[in-house]
């Protein structure tokens, strides 16, 4: 890639500045060949420098353009390295709320990387809080339909029950009745008036 060839070239003969700047043209390009590379370069290039508020930028702004499980895990791991535990905590809690609509096996896979996370750097309390999000493996069964529309018969598959999406359906019933409660309430308010004065008019 021209752009990481001319950054680098940059670095190598000490203008960390001006290689900066052509990494930060860089990403605002509509359109590259390997983003991700150039992404990646771009944060090495500021670990490299020491700059850990720009790296956090950096993972910000490659976060507004994907949600990408990888991208997580790469701050994830890189703000473990640096031994800042909690903001590694704070930003595995982010990930976790992020990651709710992606694939099981992504959740799963930043889930399992947590609990090891606490088990090395968390207490009793802390790795109990991210057991309790760990998904149940359950088998289901679906129905298999062929090229041409015909029932060809059932397979079995594994699928993955998260707490968390459990209690979002709880939450959401919840939320539903007491809504409808409350248009309930305000229906017979408004109705209440009305049969006061039929009663009245019956009355004289």
């Amino acid at each position: 890639m021209t752009w990481m060839k001319y950054a680098e070239l940059e670095n190598l003969l000490g203008d960390d500045a001006r290689a900066r700047a052509i990494f930060q043209i860089a990403v605002q390009q509509p359109m590259l060949d390997m983003p991700e590379v150039l992404w990646k370069a771009y944060i090495d290039f500021e670990i490299e420098q020491g700059e850990n508020e720009r790296v956090r930028i950096l993972y910000e702004s490659l976060l507004r353009r994907t949600q990408h499980i990888k991208v997580w895990i790469s701050w994830l791991e890189w703000e473990t390295s640096n031994e800042e535990f909690d903001k590694a905590r704070a930003l595995y809690k982010r990930a976790n709320q992020a990651l709710e609509g992606s694939p099981a096996e992504e959740r799963l896979l930043l889930l399992e990387q947590w609990k090891q996370f606490e088990q090395q750097h968390g207490t009793e309390e802390e790795q109990k809080f991210v057991e309790k999000m760990i998904p149940k493996r359950v088998k289901k069964r679906r129905q298999i339909i062929a090229v041409d529309g015909t029932d060809a018969g059932w397979e079995e598959y594994f699928d993955y029950i998260f707490p968390q999406d459990q209690a979002s359906k709880i939450n959401f019933k919840l939320l539903e009745a007491a809504r409808a409660w409350r248009e309930k309430q305000a229906l017979a308010m408004q109705l209440e008036p009305h049969e006061r004065e039929d009663e009245e008019m019956e009355e004289s």
